[in-house]
């Protein structure tokens, strides 16, 4: 029996059968992300109306802004994107049991590293603090509040890592709903804690620190049964040389970088933003969780199920199925970043309003969180771009233009962070920066998969940018005429402002799907 034929006899049930829908893969992902987004919108309430804009609120952000970046490093980011297609071509040509000691490998190296990592991170955070946040330095408390939050929060990377490590093999192996809906846990988390913890702590917002471990332990547990009964559980081997491991290093490292750049960006900016007047920080984390509810949603849904295809496709040599798919993704983010990006810039005060403020989340905070969320917003469609054209090059294993163009996004966003600062924007300027430096990414990551031969616009984008315009313009009349003086929605009740807000969101989306409809687009249109 040969070792392909074996391959296809141990594996998972259903691995051989035909592939779902991209499309239907893509809404259960979304679906399920979206009942985490909505819970994140839910903790992001909380948080603003428990805690506030304040200096413990501060230090929580961007102690929880470390560990989560280097998350997108370890995690989601350049690890997914080295290890999806290894794994994927080990499903493909070998048995369960080469899969399974490569999924132990892997676990074993990962661990390990991480483990001494974090280890060194929370003994050494008193050092760590100073360059990462050099603006609290002068506020003693402050400081002291930053580095008790980062020993808690640190963890979290390695828990989180390996939580990742057991999402993308449910992932790649369609079972899309189990790592989709996994984050709602730290959700639920931070939200239980707002209000049971906080009685119990010297400084309130330490109990959302707690909130972080906690979950940390809750995700990685939760999807250990379901990788059990596909008989893939990752059981850490340590000190041995494995080829696959080798592989994914080499795939890896470069991509640590380049598939991170806007996280790099983003961190770049708090830290900034740490040397500016004080609730800078709160005012930026607030506007980018509204900006990633969009984002996360069904950016990074498409971006989960659109990397193991293309992955397929290029190991099966199908290079027109490999355009055809890179087409298909990006139409998807044209047809819902534009109107998700229009709506956040035009209700961005009403919205912070109804969800945000109260006493402790005065009206300057929401002007400032405005200002900076609709800079963010001007980005979205580049952010879910980069989440899609990425993958086109990591499918293919190539990992070294996706460095090379980060590189100069990278730079491009630092210069005009310091050009905007020096103009007097402030927190919005770094906002507008990162936004501006994805669309220089977005732009050379799709000339790039276009100058390889691996990415070609189908036909029909004329019609559909056509009718992309006439929906966009009909639920900006609406949005732009319906709110009123968002002021006026400082005096009003809180059921009011979820009436008034609810009918804004649903009518432009009403109206968005209506125009589409009738201007001719159908389901079989976008259906994969």
């Amino acid at each position: 029996m040969s070792e392909s034929h074996s391959s296809s006899e141990e594996q998972p049930e259903n691995s051989t059968k035909g592939e779902s829908s991209l499309l239907r893969a893509s809404g259960v992902t979304g679906s399920m992300t979206m009942v985490s987004r909505f819970l994140g919108l839910a903790r992001d309430v909380v948080i603003a109306r428990v805690f506030g804009v304040s200096d413990g609120a501060d230090a929580f952000f961007l102690a929880n802004k470390i560990p989560n970046f280097m998350r997108r490093l370890f995690a989601e980011g350049a690890f997914n994107q080295a290890f999806v297609p290894v794994l994927s071509e080990y499903r493909s040509t070998k048995s369960l049991a080469d899969v399974q000691a490569l999924i132990n490998a892997v676990a074993g190296s990962l661990g390990g590293f991480l483990f001494l990592l974090t280890t060194v991170a929370v003994v050494a955070a008193p050092l760590l603090a100073v360059p990462l946040a050099y603006g609290f330095v002068d506020e003693p408390d402050k400081f002291a509040l930053f580095i008790q939050m980062l020993r808690i929060t640190f963890p979290y990377l390695l828990l989180i890592s390996m939580t990742a490590l057991c999402g993308s093999i449910l992932n790649s192996y369609s079972r899309f709903a189990v790592p989709a809906i996994t984050p709602a846990l730290l959700n639920i988390s931070l939200i239980g804690c707002s209000f049971l913890l906080v009685p119990y702590m010297r400084v309130p917002e330490l109990a959302l620190a707690w909130g972080v471990l906690i979950a940390g332990v809750a995700q990685l547990l939760f999807q250990l049964p379901f990788l059990a009964r596909m008989r893939l559980m990752p059981v850490p081997a340590f000190g041995k040389h494995h080829e696959g491991v080798e592989r994914i290093k080499k795939l890896m490292v470069p991509a640590l970088f380049g598939v991170s750049v806007s996280q790099i960006n983003l961190l770049f900016d708090t830290f900034i933003a740490s040397l500016l007047i004080s609730g800078s920080v709160s005012w930026l984390y607030f506007s980018d969780r509204l900006m990633e509810l969009p984002l996360g949603t069904f950016g990074i849904a498409i971006a989960i199920v659109v990397l193991p295809s293309l992955s397929r496709k290029h190991a099966e040599s199908s290079l027109h199925e490999f355009s055809e798919t890179l087409d298909w993704a990006f139409r998807l983010v044209v047809l819902i970043a534009i109107p998700a990006a229009l709506a956040l810039v035009i209700i961005a005060e009403p919205l912070l309003v109804t969800l945000f403020q109260n006493d402790n989340f005065s009206e300057t905070d929401v002007v400032n969180s405005a200002g900076s969320l609709k800079a963010y917003a001007l980005g979205l469609v580049a952010f879910m771009a980069i989440k899609i054209f990425a993958p086109g090059y990591y499918a293919r294993q190539n990992t070294s233009t996706p460095v090379k163009i980060g590189v100069v996004a990278m730079v491009s966003n630092m210069v005009m962070n310091l050009g905007f600062f020096l103009m007097g924007l402030a927190h919005v300027g770094l906002a507008l920066a990162t936004s501006l430096a994805a669309f220089l990414n977005a732009g050379l990551l799709m000339a790039g998969l276009y100058r390889d031969g691996v990415f070609r616009f189908q036909a029909g984008w004329l019609g559909f940018l056509l009718r992309i315009l006439l929906a966009n313009a009909a639920m900006v009349v609406f949005l732009m005429n319906f709110p009123g003086d968002w002021q006026e929605w400082l005096s009003w009740g809180m059921a009011d402002k979820i009436v008034r807000l609810a009918t804004l969101v649903f009518g432009g989306i009403f109206i968005y799907v209506a125009l589409l409809f009738a201007a001719g687009l159908r389901w079989r249109h976008i259906y994969r």
